[in-house]
């Protein structure tokens, strides 16, 4: 029976890995694409300084995550024990962290500013939608979609009590308005937990390096996220029966690439309970 060579699946493994952490990166510039179309019609006067979370939520957030994410990785894989508890080391990941989660929370902050904004709207009386073509309207489609009206599209609207967002002119009907405010409340639902979960993770890390993370602090720790994945996994599914296909992925490898910060952590504190050499997990 042949044997798989374990130094080739280590590296198998830590390929896929990264791919995923890659891709995580690739998907800032992917959001700041679908966000920069969005403002142009939320914000079509001009965005400000002050209303950049609103309409880069996504990107702002992605961004700082990805930074924590390498954070974590080099926390639980890379540096040993002894780098980590050298105070310089210590500095610098605290200055990291303080500016990752400073915009993590400023990107919560978007999300809930992004319900209020699609809740700023008011009945729009026209006698013929489709006489409103060309002259500067939108239409929904979705959350960061509001393609010019067209045709095809302010026909749809014809028979509808249509609603127009507060100083712009983007409409759309009663259901149109509703699906994306739903959609905005899965966006912070999803911030607040993924911020809950490496609340969770930096005490585990916390408790690791002090070599007291065990028994029962293990067990609250894993039931704690187990839930909250679920939660993430929820949002994730509903994106991906709306359709909201760039939404869908990003959360599923954010899933994923956690899983492996997860597996990290267990490898770390595994290697410290048996009394391994402090080296870098896989």
């Amino acid at each position: 029976m042949e044997r798989t060579n374990p130094f080739s699946a280590q590296l198998v493994f830590k390929a896929f890995k990264y791919t995923v952490y890659a891709l995580l990166t690739l998907n800032i510039f992917l959001f700041y694409q679908e966000e920069s179309l969005a403002t142009a019609q939320t914000f079509s006067q001009g965005i400000s300084l002050e209303n950049i979370i609103q309409g880069f939520a996504a990107t702002i957030d992605t961004a700082a995550w990805v930074l924590l994410l390498l954070l974590f990785e080099l926390e639980t894989s890379i540096l040993d024990d002894r780098v980590l508890r050298n105070p310089r080391v210590q500095t610098v990941f605290l200055a990291v962290r303080t500016f990752s989660y400073g915009f993590i929370l400023y990107a919560c902050y978007g999300y809930i500013s992004k319900i209020l904004l699609t809740y700023s709207i008011s009945p729009f009386v026209v006698a013929d939608a489709c006489s409103l073509v060309g002259q500067g309207f939108a239409s929904i489609d979705t959350l960061d979609e509001y393609p010019p009206l067209d045709a095809q599209s302010c026909r749809g609207l014809a028979e509808t009590g249509l609603y127009k967002l507060n100083g712009q002119q983007v409409l759309g009907s009663a259901l149109d308005w509703q699906a994306i405010q739903w959609l905005a409340w899965v966006d912070v639902i999803n911030s607040v937990t993924w911020i809950i979960v490496v609340a969770i993770l930096e005490v585990d890390v916390w408790l690791q390096l002090r070599e007291r993370f065990s028994g029962l602090v293990v067990v609250v720790s894993k039931y704690l996220k187990m839930g909250l994945y679920g939660i993430l996994l929820a949002c994730a599914v509903y994106w991906w029966f709306l359709g909201d296909i760039l939404d869908f992925w990003d959360s599923f490898l954010w899933i994923v690439a956690f899983f492996f910060i997860e597996l990290n952590l267990f490898q770390w504190q595994a290697e410290t309970e048996a009394g391994a050499p402090v080296s870098a997990v896989s």
